[in-house]
């Protein structure tokens, strides 16, 4: 992922957008100049395979994706694939993925998706959120995330970061996860969903943070509703 700016773009005059869709696309345009990349590259869970990238997804609950990647080489060391994971012990599995939290669910969850993917699909991670969703482990947000980074896939997952900026840009007036989904993908190009998504949530992390907002170093500040301060031009993030 890129991490800090080669340069600096020049501001432009921009008309205040007055609909929730203007808004999406008009911040859709100024996340992408601030952190640029496609949706591999702005992933910040390390992966080689889709096999890699579901089991690091699952295991990034409530967790961060650092504590994530401290773990999974050594998980991918001792089980490189669905079928070696499928037959593994629960208690070795806990031991590795310990540090992540809720250590007990999550081995059961791999392990359990490990077997489900040997039984039903080839031991392949299958592409149709269909089919993911039925995985332990895999709900809606985890089957976006693999289709539309591991596959480059139509996919908009939508995490707390997401939900939270959209409401603050008026983008949606909902708070259940699908509900937000579904108002993002009914106004922006499906190709910029997962990337979208993925710039929310470090914009999220790094400017519009949750219990003190950055608003004057934010560059959606001009049109957003909520924004305190609107001051800074658009631009590209400094790294954080």
């Amino acid at each position: 992922m890129a991490k800090g700016p080669a340069g600096r773009a020049e501001a432009r005059p921009t008309a205040r957008p007055r609909t929730p869709a203007g808004r999406a696309r008009l911040s859709a345009a100024r996340l992408a100049q601030e952190y640029p990349g496609s949706a591999p590259e702005l992933c910040e869970l390390d992966f080689s395979t889709p096999w890699q990238l579901l089991v690091a997804t699952v295991l990034s609950a409530q967790t961060t994706d650092e504590r994530v990647n401290s773990v999974t080489p050594s998980l991918f060391a001792q089980y490189p694939a669905p079928e070696d994971l499928a037959v593994a012990d629960p208690v070795s599995v806990e031991a590795v993925v310990r540090p992540t939290g809720f250590f007990r669910v999550k081995a059961r969850n791999i392990i359990g998706l490990a077997r489900a993917l040997c039984e039903r699909f080839d031991c392949q991670v299958p592409t149709r959120i269909e089919d993911l969703v039925t995985l332990p482990g895999v709900g809606r947000k985890t089957a976006n995330v693999v289709r539309s980074v591991a596959f480059g896939l139509p996919g908009l997952p939508v995490d707390t970061h997401v939900g939270r900026l959209s409401r603050l840009l008026a983008l949606t007036t909902h708070t259940g996860p699908e509900k937000v989904e579904a108002d993002l993908c009914a106004v922006l190009p499906s190709r910029e969903w997962g990337a979208l998504s993925l710039r929310m949530i470090l914009h999220g992390r790094r400017v519009c943070v949750a219990r003190r907002p950055r608003c004057t170093e934010c560059v959606l500040a001009d049109f957003c509703p909520s924004a305190a301060v609107p001051l800074r031009p658009p631009g590209r993030a400094t790294s954080r």
